[in-house]
């Protein structure tokens, strides 16, 4: 028998079946077994604490920026890009730059998009409208802006094994346009509803069923996991944007589409969350980890330039958390130097061993602060293994409320 606690799938006239998901909250109601509950309590407790670490932080600004930055690389490698949070940064330092990867511009507008959204949701409240406008962003002069950005689709869409996959071997068909709409607007309500569910949990439900209602022709996986940082902040979860998942979502790429899957076609709800709690749990404690990295980091480098330097290079340490790739004119203009002082200073920190110069000539020379850059790597392996997504018969299952 077909479970339809998610929705269900139904023929349409062209021959193809479509989900249609059902409004939430899921009926019935969440119900988490002992695992769940703890993978709950784990993530209540890790984000807790990543919020109160990040108050500590001498610009928590900053933190947010390279993190911003970190997220746009690896959502966007999870659909197909290969640029680099190097990439970006040089992007950043010259945009003219010939030896970038093409795709680099959309994880800069990747960037443009979440910072946008930052700044709207302090004047306008996490909505549809706001999903467009942060779409519309995300797809702007980049491979996709002729699929109607900051629009919802039109037409029928499918997920397949590859990009000119027709139809018929779809391995998911989303609602078609009338459901779309229909379902857009009962998510809407879902997320200014009050209800019972706890605020991380209902970050996950969201999470999924705008995953499952696809309604962008392109963009989808990158505005649902935005989604995620702004709900989180929407409900007061977090005073800043600082938990993103995509580093979880990719290291475990096969079992986030197989249990996204096991909602649609089993209902299983509590598996999915189980999952999603776990990600939050391990990315915020890895933050964690990181933020308290920095305020050490920070801290050394400052003993370190105010006893060879003057107080200039101070100052060039605050820019390189901001731009942690620069070249001298760059800095000569940030911190309005000379050339020559601003070619002094950056050498400078590179006989510290503070920065390192990366292009290994004798002009347009560009400095790299990698210590502070090796805090933000990404250690994914290319390949994962997929995790079973069977669950333990027998467990009581305790009520979310």
């Amino acid at each position: 028998m077909v479970n339809t606690r998610a929705g269900r799938y139904v023929k349409q006239a062209a021959g193809f079946s479509a989900f249609i998901p059902a409004p939430l909250p899921p009926e019935p109601a969440i119900a988490l077994d002992p695992v769940g509950v703890t993978a709950l309590s784990a993530a209540d407790l890790a984000i807790g604490r990543l919020d109160g670490v990040a108050q500590t932080l001498p610009n928590p600004d900053l933190f947010v920026a390279m993190y911003v930055r970190r997220e746009a690389v690896l959502s966007s490698q999870i659909e197909g890009t290969q640029s680099t949070l190097d990439d970006v940064l040089a992007f950043e330092l010259d945009a003219q730059t010939r030896e970038l990867p093409k795709d680099v511009e959309e994880i800069v507008n990747y960037v443009k998009a979440m910072n946008y959204g930052i700044d709207r949701l302090a004047q306008l409240p996490l909505s549809l409208r706001l999903i467009r406008e942060i779409h519309a962003e995300l797809m702007k002069n980049v491979r996709g802006q002729h699929k109607d950005p900051g629009e919802f689709r039109r037409s029928q869409n499918w997920i397949g094994p590859g990009q000119r996959s027709p139809i018929e071997r779809a391995t998911f068909i989303p609602p078609p346009v009338h459901e779309m709409e229909n379902a857009l607007d009962d998510f809407e309500k879902f997320l200014h509803t009050e209800h019972s569910l706890p605020a991380l949990v209902h970050c996950g439900v969201a999470h999924a069923q705008f995953e499952t209602i696809h309604p962008f022709l392109d963009g989808n996986g990158r505005v649902g996991r935005l989604l995620i940082s702004f709900l989180l902040v929407h409900k007061g979860v977090m005073h800043r944007p600082l938990l993103y998942l995509s580093h979880f979502f990719k290291a475990n790429r096969d079992e986030y589409y197989d249990r996204l899957m096991a909602v649609r076609q089993e209902g299983d709800w509590e598996g999915w969350l189980t999952f999603f709690l776990r990600g939050v749990a391990d990315t915020s404690s890895d933050a964690t980890k990181t933020a308290k990295q920095i305020v050490s980091l920070r801290e050394n480098h400052r003993a370190r330039i105010q006893e060879a330097l003057s107080p200039n290079g101070l100052r060039l340490l605050d820019l390189l958390f901001r731009r942690p790739m620069v070249n001298i004119a760059l800095i000569q203009e940030r911190l309005t130097l000379s050339f020559v002082t601003a070619a002094k200073m950056i050498e400078g920190l590179a006989e510290l061993g503070i920065v390192e110069e990366i292009t290994g000539g004798r002009r347009n020379r560009v400095y790299r602060y990698s210590p502070y850059l090796a805090l933000f790597a990404d250690d994914t392996p290319r390949v994962v293994s997929s995790a079973t997504q069977e669950t333990e018969s027998g467990q009581q299952r305790l009520p979310i409320t």
